[in-house]
């Protein structure tokens, strides 16, 4: 999941000019991502095949982005690096 909203946070950085983007806040959006979406652990590398083929779908891809927006808004208005807001 992690590596997933990685993956957003860097397609969707440049739609959110309001947005830092310093180290602080990148973390930030990313914690506060992770935090809104469903954990997904795995032992074997058969359960990791098929948590990524699940990721890698639409419904699962819309799931993430939106939980990545909604945390550059929210670190936007109140960036902890002290920036911005």
């Amino acid at each position: 999941m992690e590596a997933r909203v990685e993956e957003s946070y860097a397609s969707l950085a440049g739609r959110f000019p309001e947005f830092c983007g310093c180290p602080v806040c990148r973390d930030d959006v990313l914690v506060y991502a992770l935090n809104r979406l469903p954990p997904r652990y795995v032992t074997s590398a058969e359960g990791h095949s098929v948590s990524e083929v699940a990721l890698t779908g639409h419904q699962d891809r819309t799931m993430i982005d939106v939980a990545v927006m909604d945390g550059f808004r929210r670190v936007a208005s109140a960036p902890r690096c002290g920036r911005g807001g």
